[in-house]
């Protein structure tokens, strides 16, 4: 009997540790999924918060250009300056990308820079045509 009897208080041992065990995960596993939906929150207002001030930087004090010059693309870069524009003369042409924070250029964005930088830019013309029917 004494055998029987150690058999079952392992068995029951590793049934209470089974469930211990199964109680902790769960547990951790709520917390660990309610941080994650924090962030993904946190990360959506973030975002909207961005795409927000892309679009009204053209109209704070610090933008620098006349609001009229610029047009928005959103990607790859946020605005294009057509500096001088609404006044008749264009002086030139500025890719501007608009960030907040410390968030850090995407590599797309920095490869946009580059080849800006290493000035090659072109104008390019599509004439279409119409055909009759």
């Amino acid at each position: 009997m004494g055998v029987a009897s150690s058999r079952i208080e392992l068995l029951l041992g590793i049934v209470i540790g089974i469930i211990i065990a199964s109680l902790y995960f769960l547990v951790w596993k709520l917390r660990y999924s309610a941080a994650i939906r924090e962030d993904a929150v946190q990360r959506s207002l973030a975002v909207t918060a961005g795409k927000v001030h892309e679009q009204l930087v053209p109209y704070l004090p610090e933008f620098g250009f006349n609001p009229k010059d610029a047009r928005f693309l959103g990607s790859p870069v946020d605005l294009i300056v057509f500096d001088g524009l609404a006044a008749g003369e264009v002086r030139r042409v500025v890719f501007l990308e608009v960030k907040t924070g410390t968030a850090p250029l995407t590599a797309r964005e920095r490869q946009v820079r580059e080849v800006i930088e290493a000035r090659e830019v072109a104008w390019a013309e599509l004439r279409l045509t119409r055909t009759q029917n």
